[in-house]
């Protein structure tokens, strides 16, 4: 048996140019690294004000969520039913279901206005009726507003992802098309998209209000995101929420996706103005501040090796290549797949930095191949995203989950500060990273 110090990275890394799109590694036993800065289903549901999770699954699969409510301080927003293994033999999951939710609301202080109800695997396995579930708890409550919701993980690798059904589900209960005002919401973020961006700065010039869920305070507040005249996503997760919303109450959608290539990010100012008959900024004002702070950057940052990971932003190599193309050292992404809108970037930096290292980040090897990237290069390497910081050992991290509200140039402006001043002060990365949803408690 080989010995653990001779553990080759042979099948959990390739150079991008030896790689295939959009899958260069092969699927099979993971590895979970101790990141937790991404947000799971918890924490977006909780974005939902005066609404209340009901998680029902065996308690082996309840750890890992109702720690999630506890460390976010919010334990009295979540309730378990615990599903056990007569509940499967006996054939009574509906009425565990009815008669669990029924219990825990008649038990709360004050009624939720809104019940999520998370199902599991098992309930799709046995062919639970959770249509009946659902029909019987609405007549019960007719004053709660209940949606499905689900936590199963063989929906991972499916056309609709958790991640995505979750964002589509967390605006499933918004009740009408209500008359339009002047108003345009963004739609599937966890976190607000930046004031300074001009996307935003377009709209508030134009009069328009901002809609967002993390504006929300009240039910109310959420019930009037069906005001909006356009919904814009920028995260290609949220692009089915969108879609539902068009679909059910006539709200138009826009996909104007978080890029970091110049001629896509004036495509979509140009869609949004032409759309909504906006004056548009100067774009070649935009563009040229962008320069200035990237050059700026790669002249701070000349000796400094880079990592980025998909955690950080959903176009990991769209980022490397803005960064390549500018004299930013680049020398490994850790990702495991990538989406279409990427193959673009995957080719370009296939011809023009060969050598880049892709790193798989739940590949098993991974839990066991030594971090000592950062150390290689003598301590001067800066991760952006909080999976690159794990992997090579860095203390230097822009702490970047899902593009943290960045949007078009003033994103790229904003990033390239942001890594100027990660890479002169080290960070607590264990600490960091232990964190769960970055921005939801963190």
């Amino acid at each position: 048996m080989r010995a653990l110090g001779e553990l080759d990275e042979r099948g959990a890394c390739v150079t991008i140019e030896e790689a295939k799109f959009p899958a260069p590694f092969v699927s099979g036993l993971e590895y979970a690294a101790p990141a937790r800065g991404t947000w799971n289903i918890v924490h977006i549901g909780m974005l939902l004000p005066e609404s209340h999770q009901i998680f029902v699954c065996a308690q082996a699969c309840l750890r890992g969520v109702v720690l999630t409510a506890a460390e976010m301080g919010a334990s009295d927003r979540f309730s378990t039913i615990s599903v056990e293994d007569h509940n499967l033999l006996d054939g009574d999951m509906e009425t565990l279901i009815i008669e669990g939710t029924t219990d825990i609301l008649n038990r709360m202080p004050e009624r939720p206005r809104a019940v999520l109800i998370y199902t599991s695997c098992v309930h799709h396995f046995i062919g639970c009726d959770l249509d009946y579930v659902y029909r019987r708890l609405r007549e019960k409550f007719p004053d709660v507003d209940f949606t499905d919701c689900y936590m199963n993980p063989i929906m991972r690798k499916s056309k609709m992802t958790p991640d995505s059904k979750m964002r589509m589900q967390l605006y499933s209960l918004i009740h009408e098309r209500m008359t339009p005002v002047r108003k345009v919401n963004f739609i599937g973020n966890n976190e607000l998209t930046q004031e300074s961006s001009e996307f935003v700065q377009m709209l508030r010039g134009a009069g328009y209000e901002i809609g967002d869920i993390c504006l929300c305070r009240t039910y109310e507040d959420y019930q009037k995101l069906g005001e909006s005249q356009l919904n814009i996503t920028c995260n290609p997760a949220a692009v089915a929420a969108a879609k539902e919303l068009e679909r059910r109450l006539g709200i138009p959608h826009l996909h104007l996706p978080l890029s970091y290539d110049y001629e896509e990010i004036d495509e979509n100012l140009q869609k949004l103005s032409q759309y909504l008959k906006m004056e548009l900024p100067n774009l070649d004002t935009l563009r040229r501040k962008a320069e200035e702070e990237l050059a700026e950057t790669a002249k701070e940052l000349k000796g400094v090796a880079v990592a980025v990971d998909y955690t950080a932003t959903s176009r990991p190599l769209g980022l490397t290549k803005l960064l390549i193309s500018h004299g930013i050292s680049v020398k490994e992404v850790y990702a495991d797949n990538f989406i279409e809108p990427e193959r673009s970037a995957f080719e370009w930096l296939q011809a023009n930095a060969p050598e880049l290292k892709l790193y798989a980040t739940v590949q098993v090897k991974m839990g066991m191949l030594p971090h000592s990237k950062a150390q290689e290069h003598g301590g001067r390497l800066l991760a952006i995203g909080q999976k690159a910081a794990w992997y090579t050992g860095t203390k230097f991290l822009v702490n970047m989950v899902e593009g943290s509200g960045l949007l078009g140039y003033d994103g790229v402006i904003c990033l390239a500060r942001w890594m100027r001043e990660a890479a002169k002060k080290e960070a607590d990365v264990e600490k960091i990273i232990q964190v769960k949803g970055w921005g939801c408690c963190g």
